[in-house]
């Protein structure tokens, strides 16, 4: 469905299509001409995007906890199965959105986003319509996840190549903690926005509601955005683009691309826990009221969005003092490292405001690697990096859909806090991972990052 809906929207938006168009190092007059304010608008821009996006990708755990495990009778189980089906997809799509990304550019695999993953959603809404039984609303809620994990793929591969596009080496990992912080604010805001929406218009009306919001937000990216962004240039030749395609598979015989996607798989694993099983835990297992299990698990999704604009920022910082290497291998071990060792003595506590408080200290540490990881992924690709990118989140996704389906079975003999503590060494043993990567020679990506216009 997603290769149908691209090829469609190429036909109608890219023009005359001979062969492939990979990303060049060159980029477009307009996109180097940019200031700095204009580069820091779509900066923004991003971060509300990402924002949005993640906001309809946890509504689904937000009506699971709340709606679908305690009134309409499906399992614990099953609804992991559900949030899995969305990762599988998305993980299975992620390679070819980034080798699309490369050859069409970000800026209207961006904008597909938006129109096709939040007609899914908003299409999530119609099952409280359609369904009579826990087992026909459970196949529904499967395909549909399914479906927008497809359309969800271009999002932070496609995010991180406009953040490498238009800013310089110097602000990049700055931008890139700022738009993956986005993330985390949208998660946030789903607990108590998302919550409140179910509260007062039913729960499928929660789920149009989101969805026709993103639909919205891609058409203003098209409209205010999509100008200013580099477009890739026509290969000179089939033979030319044959070899850009060479080169981007070539990525894969690096050593420190597989690392890089070792680390993150772990980093996914420990994330994707909480991402999906926290209100549950706080919910149901801590018998914390409803209300009061959302403001909580806000607050802590809004210390790890805090955590990536910080981590970004220090990151830039380090790398300056330190070197490149040296800094981010800093900020990764130090932030898993701390992430672990807190949710540790989170989950050992009984009191869930001091679970809370260590929990968010947990995640905002953590939170301060995701920039890392991104400009890092970025660079070893190159004119690749979308594919790199892609990569790397593929790795990410496989710890990811493992996490919410592994954790209750884990549960249920180990108990919830043994089943966090295995992922919080796996969250160590990740951080470790960095120990082994390097980085390939600094050069600038294109003629953006060497000209800032300061105005």
């Amino acid at each position: 469905m997603y290769a149908v809906v691209f090829g469609y929207w190429l036909a109608r938006n890219v023009g005359t299509w001979k062969g492939l168009v990979p990303l060049m190092n060159a980029v477009s007059q307009n996109a180097v001409s940019l200031s700095a304010t204009t580069r820091w608008r779509v900066v923004f821009m991003l971060m509300a995007y990402t924002a949005l996006a993640h906001f309809n990708r946890e509504g689904l755990a937000v009506a699971g906890g709340e709606v679908f495990i305690k009134r309409l009778g499906i399992t614990e189980v099953q609804m992991g199965w559900v949030y899995t089906s969305f990762l599988i997809v998305y993980t299975i799509a992620m390679l070819p959105g980034g080798w699309l990304i490369d050859r069409i550019g970000s800026a209207k695999s961006l904008t597909l986003l938006g129109l096709t993953m939040g007609s899914f959603v908003a299409l999530t809404g119609t099952l409280g319509w359609v369904t009579l039984t826990p087992v026909s609303l459970w196949i529904g809620l499967l395909i549909l996840r399914g479906m927008t994990g497809a359309c969800s793929a271009p999002l932070h591969p496609g995010a991180a190549h406009v953040a490498s596009d238009l800013m310089s080496e110097r602000h990049r990992a700055t931008a890139n903690g700022m738009r993956t912080a986005g993330a985390l604010i949208g998660i946030a805001f789903s607990y108590p926005i998302f919550g409140g929406l179910m509260d007062s218009l039913g729960w499928p009306w929660a789920f149009i509601v989101s969805g026709t919001t993103l639909i919205g937000f891609g058409l203003l990216w098209q409209w205010s955005v999509t100008s200013s962004l580099p477009l890739p240039e026509q290969a000179v030749s089939v033979e030319s683009a044959k070899a850009d395609s060479r080169f981007a598979w070539s990525l894969l015989r690096q050593g420190n691309l597989w690392l890089l996607t070792l680390s993150y798989a772990a980093y996914g694993y420990f994330q994707y826990l909480f991402f999906y099983w926290m209100d549950y835990y706080f919910n149901t297992v801590l018998h914390v009221p409803a209300v009061e299990s959302r403001k909580v698990t806000f607050t802590i999704f809004l210390a790890m969005g805090a955590g990536m604009a910080i981590g970004g920022f220090c990151t830039d910082i380090l790398c300056k003092l330190l070197g490149p290497i040296r800094g981010r291998r800093a900020i990764v071990m130090t932030g898993m490292g701390l992430g672990a060792v807190f949710a540790l003595l989170g989950v050992n506590m009984t009191d869930h405001w001091s679970v809370a408080t260590c929990l968010a200290i947990s995640m905002g540490a953590l939170g301060m690697c995701e920039g890392v990881f991104w400009t890092t992924a970025t660079d070893i690709g190159g004119k690749a990096r979308g594919f790199s990118g892609a990569f790397m989140n593929t790795g990410g996704n496989v710890g990811g859909f493992i996490s919410p389906v592994l954790t209750p079975f884990m549960a249920q003999t180990m108990g919830w806090p043994g089943a966090i503590a295995v992922a919080c060494a796996i969250s160590g043993l990740g951080g470790l991972v960095w120990f082994f990567i390097t980085l390939p020679p600094a050069a600038p990506l294109t003629k953006t990052t060497t000209a800032e216009t300061p105005h």
